[in-house]
């Protein structure tokens, strides 16, 4: 009755996993019968460390917004015509490049998988208890048109700057006038400081300058997109996706065949 208790103050206290650990103990008492009790102890103290950073884990991976949360480094596909650089994500996967404030560019047709990889690479993140953003640039930017509108861009800044890992999706997919090519500098700006960026893009980075400050004169320099491009492109690595079938077709085509349908041509 007392070890009952017990457990349920170890509840009331949230302190689930020595609370489980107790139990368990509790259920097999001869499994444990020669352990001491600073042993059976420190078994209760390591459960409950186990339990709070598997919680941070799943809260990260939560407030990361991931459009894909389940992706994982080890479900990443090498197809040979997709010539992926197998050891640079691995490299990539322990996350050191965030502590040395690198970034990522991802390039890739539509559907090449440049997102999955992306929100894999995030998710590794999160595991080693980085705080971590996926965002659409599209959205991205109409958060800070709001922001501005309500005079509240600078706690966006401020909350981007929290991040250690930002990822972009949909770099660039459209140019940007002169007024969202300033809001992305700023934002660029705060996020690149101390943390590290993944890029999902189309576009190779030759091309980005004029997608950026896209209503100048064709030979019209832009300080914004210079800016912009200062602090990505000399202190990123890349990774091209290739592909002869977009990873949609190549997965639907998989299970229209294991379900026995066929499909047209």
């Amino acid at each position: 009755m007392i070890d009952l208790a017990t457990v349920k103050t170890l509840r009331a206290l949230r302190l689930p996993g020595m609370a489980r650990e107790l139990e368990s103990q509790l259920e097999e008492p001869q499994r444990y019968r020669d352990l001491s009790f600073e042993e059976r102890l420190g078994l209760l103290v390591d459960a409950e460390s186990v339990s709070r950073r598997n919680n941070t884990v799943k809260r990260r991976i939560t407030d990361a917004r991931f459009s894909e949360p389940t992706a994982s480094i080890e479900a990443i596909e090498y197809k040979e015509d997709r010539e992926l650089d197998k050891s640079l994500i691995k490299k990539l996967a322990t996350c050191a490049y965030i502590r040395e404030n690198h970034h990522v560019v991802l390039k890739g047709a539509t559907g090449a998988g440049k997102s999955y990889i992306a929100n894999a690479l995030g998710v590794a993140a999160c595991r080693k208890l980085f705080k971590v953003r996926y965002v659409r640039l599209t959205d991205l930017l109409n958060e800070f048109a709001v922001a501005k509108a309500l005079n509240t861009q600078n706690k966006v800044k401020a909350a981007y700057a929290k991040y250690d890992l930002l990822i972009i999706d949909e770099w660039l997919l459209r140019p940007l006038p002169e007024s969202e090519s300033y809001d992305l500098l700023e934002i660029i700006e705060v996020c690149s400081r101390e943390g590290a960026m993944i890029l999902c893009t189309q576009y190779d980075t030759d091309e980005w300058y004029y997608r950026i400050d896209c209503d100048r004169a064709e030979e019209e320099g832009s300080a914004v997109a210079e800016g912009i491009l200062d602090r990505i492109i000399h202190n990123k690595y890349s990774i091209e996706v290739k592909g002869r079938i977009s990873m949609r077709k190549r997965h639907a085509f998989v299970e229209s065949e294991e379900s026995g349908v066929c499909g047209n041509g």
